[in-house]
């Protein structure tokens, strides 16, 4: 997939706005002279290295960003409407933590987390168009991007620092002890870290489905059915039967041929 120039400055515009319309006090122009500071690398950046991921191509990481700011203010009203206590949070907190989630993925100071893939073959056969920078120490995507926001005395609250921490969720095992505690005290006490996270994965689909779904048509799959076959060759029958050989089962033994 891929965007054009004007949907990428497009994005980059409503990312700024975002922040004008919802952050409020010293933050605001802290925040605004950090992404601006750093918006050559950012604008341009992807939201991942590999194409079965989300959102890996030029811009990839914006549109994202500003996907979740979408969902995450659609996931509140339905929390809201459904009885959740969102008076436990902020707009701006939700927003806040919805800007700056995936932060982390831009790298350091000086250095891009993602560079353009060097090698063909797994550029080709992975789908790896960008890899990891190895210049860069490395750090959780949460860790990085909360470092590089104290480390321009960029405030964030107890409530945006959880939500930003967790927001894989249980994807991410570091979280256990915030997302698996049975004592009720032990659990958040505010909705937010879970409707980030629900946010994040509603958009990271979205894009997964415009990226992938069109690819997986039905004439692209009777294409794959056509072309592939255990009989295309003696030497796949060969396996097949060598396989079928070994299993102990005969009813499993006798599906599988027939298969």
């Amino acid at each position: 997939m891929k965007l054009s120039a004007e949907i990428i400055q497009a994005n980059w515009e409503i990312f700024l706005t975002n922040i004008e319309e919802h952050i409020s006090g010293d933050r605001k122009e802290k925040l605004l002279n950090f992404y601006n500071k750093f918006s050559e690398r950012l604008i341009l950046m992807p939201a991942a290295h590999k194409k079965e991921y989300h959102n890996a191509f030029p811009g990839g990481y914006v549109d994202h960003v500003n996907r979740v700011v979408r969902c995450s203010l659609k996931q509140y009203e339905l929390w809201k409407d459904e009885g959740a206590d969102t008076s436990t949070f902020t707009i701006e907190e939700l927003i806040f933590s919805a800007i700056n989630h995936d932060l982390g993925k831009m790298g350091d100071e000086e250095q891009d987390s993602y560079i353009p893939q060097t090698d063909k073959w797994r550029k080709e056969k992975l789908g790896e168009d960008y890899m990891f920078n190895n210049k860069v120490p490395f750090a959780s995507v949460p860790d990085r991007g909360l470092f590089l926001l104290q480390s321009h005395d960029i405030k964030y609250t107890f409530n945006e620092m959880l939500a930003i921490q967790t927001h894989d969720g249980l994807y991410d095992p570091a979280n256990d002890k915030y997302l698996k505690g049975w004592m009720p005290e032990q659990k958040p006490r505010t909705a937010l870290p879970f409707i980030l996270h629900q946010a994040d994965m509603m958009a990271a689909r979205i894009e997964f489905e415009k990226e992938w779904l069109p690819k997986f048509s039905r004439d692209n799959l009777a294409t794959q059915k056509k072309n592939f076959t255990l009989d295309n060759n003696k030497k796949s029958t060969s396996t097949k039967s060598k396989a079928l050989s070994n299993i102990g089962s005969k009813g499993l033994k006798s599906m599988l041929d027939n298969l």
